[in-house]
């Protein structure tokens, strides 16, 4: 394997490279998938919308991590988690996932990751300090070789002949210049997709790896368990909802607020029908108070700038999307090594489906946590020996579509506004919260519309901002037409008109297309010996 190799750029490219493995994503998945790589010999390029170490959901954030040494600890778990699983999780996946995040934990501490310390000399390695944790993954990968493009995104993919994904082109930023990378393999790590609600590291998670893999021919899986709102004080961005636990929630005058399932959704039905709701965490005692400023710093930053003592005071709160970033749906993975069924193309983290651990629910941070760093080490791994096999000097053509090449012309569209209109459509929780068969109709309808104008007429704005307008559009009609074909309540996709489960929709949605959306259930014929579609 060789180092990346610079060379002079086309018209309108200013710079070229060549590389064996190109990651695309700087977050835990990406940094695991381009160690995992270089691990294997392979020269490896990372590219990233903002600075590695910096950027995405969980650099500004503390998360748990499973970190299991013991086989009984491990089924435990898994026994534990899966009735919440809804019947759509990989029990394989799971044994997968806790194998490889222990390991690769481990080989955190050997590296000199500061875990902290208990009294009794142990370290404690099931919690990963967001902020030190991403730092310490910018400097392993420096360390090991690998090429960063900070502020870099990807824009589209590059394919040859054959299909087979080669590498990618996108913009930096900072240089305000051209790139073009060409690759033996592709590794897509670029997150999920919050919609721009401004929830806490994921204004930069706009679902541009899902567009880019589409175009190339991927599958999308689960996209209907994407309505994960996060509980956020109503002036600030930060969504962890741990210290809600201990949450008194109210009226404005004062009156109980009425329980409707989980603190989420009992704060969207208060919001839908026009009501403000307070809370106040005034049921943690005095230990638990500053266990939970210990544990959980960032939360209390935004009152304290305030003035505020969210254990004592009463203060509004509100609602924040998080989309993919916390729910399950992603790029559909057809084997143990992340590959997408697209020749070169291979995908990790968030920007993956999450349902092989997590089915129909939320995974929640530690989970999450580990699937990034397995899927990013899995795919990492699978694409250094990919690369291995691909040829070289192979003609290869960008294949990007709405936002980059509109297909009729005509006056521009401002990016910003198709933003507002696949916001109007995935925002509010009366439409993706609360869902119903005829306000999802209207949805698609209103969305193919916005599709049909982007793909045809350029758009105006930003460089970035028009690419993520159009993944935006994109993310949100598979969710769509996702939640159409599963008429049911199953985890985290509730549907009023439809509020029970039924058995016999036990089974995965898969989604794709980009003129004409589709959206289907995986044939039975499919099912494999773990007992789910593969």
């Amino acid at each position: 394997m060789t180092a990346p190799v610079a060379h002079p750029g086309p018209d309108g490219v200013d710079l070229v490279l060549d590389t064996d493995v190109l990651v695309l994503g700087g977050g835990p998945a990406g940094t695991w998938a381009a160690l995992a790589a270089r691990e294997a010999g392979a020269a490896v390029i990372l590219a990233d919308k903002g600075y590695v170490g910096t950027s995405g959901a969980t650099a500004p954030s503390n998360t748990g991590a499973l970190y299991l040494p013991d086989p009984a600890q491990r089924a435990a778990l898994i026994a534990k988690r899966w009735p919440g699983t809804h019947g759509l999780a990989d029990r394989a996946w799971l044994e997968r996932t806790m194998e490889i995040s222990f390991r690769r934990i481990d080989q955190l501490a050997d590296k000199g990751y500061p875990f902290p310390v208990d009294e009794t000399g142990q370290t404690y390695r099931a919690n990963l300090r967001g902020p030190d944790y991403m730092r310490f993954m910018r400097k392993l990968v420096l360390e090991a070789g690998v090429r960063v493009l900070d502020h870099s995104p990807a824009q589209e993919l590059l394919v040859d002949g054959e299909g087979t994904v080669a590498g990618a082109a996108g913009y930096s930023r900072q240089q305000n210049q051209r790139w073009r990378v060409r690759a033996g393999a592709v590794v897509i790590a670029t997150g999920g997709c919050a919609f721009l609600s401004k929830a806490l590291g994921c204004n930069v998670l706009t679902g541009d790896g899902y567009l880019m893999a589409a175009e190339a021919g991927a599958v999308m899986s689960g996209m209907e368990f994407s309505s994960v709102y996060g509980i956020a004080a109503a002036h600030a961005s930060v969504t962890k909802g741990l210290p809600f636990f201990w949450a008194t929630l109210t009226h404005e005058d004062g009156s109980p607020v009425e329980p409707k399932g989980d603190r989420a959704t009992t704060i969207a039905s208060a919001h839908v029908s026009g009501r403000t709701v307070y809370a106040k965490l005034d049921k943690a005692d005095e230990a638990m108070r500053g266990w939970l400023r210990r544990s959980q710093p960032n939360c209390f930053l935004p009152f304290d700038r305030l003035g505020i003592d969210p254990f004592t005071q009463r203060f509004p709160v509100g609602l924040r999307l998080e989309g993919t970033v916390r729910g399950t749906g992603g790029i559909r993975l057809t084997d143990e090594t992340c590959a997408t069924g697209v020749p070169g193309l291979y995908a990790a983290g968030d920007a993956a489906t999450r349902e092989e651990i997590g089915g129909a629910s939320t995974g929640a941070g530690g989970p999450n946590a580990s699937w990034a760093i397995a899927t990013g080490a899995l795919s990492g791994a699978a694409a250094a020996v990919f690369a291995r096999t691909a040829g070289t000097g192979r003609a290869l053509r960008a294949i990007g579509g709405a936002g980059l090449r509109p297909s009729d012309g005509g006056s521009a569209i401002a990016a910003d506004e198709v933003v507002r209109a696949v916001q109007a459509e995935m925002l509010p929780p009366e439409r993706n919260l609360f869902r119903t068969g005829a306000g999802l109709d209207a949805s698609r309808d209103r969305l193919d519309g916005v599709w049909t104008e982007i793909a045809a007429r350029p758009l105006s704005g930003d460089p970035v901002r028009v690419r993520e307008a159009a993944a935006m559009a994109a993310t949100a009609r598979w969710i769509v037409a996702s939640a159409r074909q599963r008429p049911e309540t199953r985890g985290i996709n509730r549907r009023t008109d439809r509020p029970l489960t039924d058995p016999d929709q036990a089974r995965r949605i898969l989604s794709g297309g980009l003129g004409r959306v589709w959206a289907r259930p995986v044939p039975e014929t499919t099912v494999t010996r773990s007992g789910v579609p593969s």
